[in-house]
């Protein structure tokens, strides 16, 4: 796109550069298109990976930060608990089985903080290119 006129360099990646048969080009870390065409609006797919990244591998009963999370839904499915970003938080398997088939309340667990559905803008903030400090003012990170 750099090579055809329809998008420009706007941020360099630290000094890598692309070869072409004919000549060398700087490898983007930022570019801005010519011509946008508007997508329909994304959102964020319900996943387990994507509970756990919403809540920081975050147990959200302990507070405890592990590798292994479990996802737990706050209202469990036999009680009629659906699939949804406000009723699944990643939690340790300890805090998991503690609770086990219980709403929060009969468990005497409290959630750290509610969940919510995370909107795309940020989840593109908080996932992508975070270790990117080139795109910080354009991801509405400043």
């Amino acid at each position: 796109m750099i090579y055809l006129g329809k998008a420009e360099i706007i941020e360099r990646s630290d000094g890598k550069m692309l070869r072409s048969a004919y000549q060398w080009l700087p490898v983007p870390s930022v570019v801005r298109l010519g011509l946008y065409i508007r997508i329909p609006h994304k959102r964020v797919m319900l996943t387990r990976n994507n509970i756990i990244k919403r809540d920081n591998h975050r147990c959200q009963y302990c507070g405890k930060i592990a590798a292994s999370m479990t996802v737990d839904h706050i209202i469990p499915r036999k009680r009629g608990g659906k699939d949804t970003w406000e009723n699944l938080v990643s939690a340790c398997l300890k805090c998991n089985n503690k609770k086990g088939d219980r709403t929060p309340e009969q468990a005497g667990m409290a959630l750290l903080r509610p969940p919510k559905r995370p909107n795309h803008l940020t989840y593109i903030q908080r996932f992508v290119g975070a270790n990117e400090s080139g795109w910080r003012r354009y991801v509405f990170l400043d």
